[in-house]
């Protein structure tokens, strides 16, 4: 099933699709899915990194830090 989203894009970047396509000899269609492909693959990196590094700054103590001055 394919479905259909309605956007604009500027002269500069469909000119740019155009002669990519007629270089690649790829559908215009191709060139956007591989672009949004590497986009979105690239920024859940960067979330995975973000969130990795905000939990790690929620544990940057190590044990005997966390427990300094503790009696049990």
């Amino acid at each position: 099933m394919e479905n259909r989203i309605d956007f604009t894009l500027k002269s500069d970047t469909i000119e740019n699709l155009k002669a990519f396509s007629g270089l690649l000899k790829k559908d215009v269609s191709c060139i956007v899915e591989e672009a949004l492909d590497e986009y979105f693959a690239m920024v859940q990196k960067q979330l995975l990194e973000k969130n990795l590094a905000d939990e790690n700054a929620m544990t940057n103590l190590d044990f005997d830090e966390f427990w300094d001055g503790v009696d049990i």
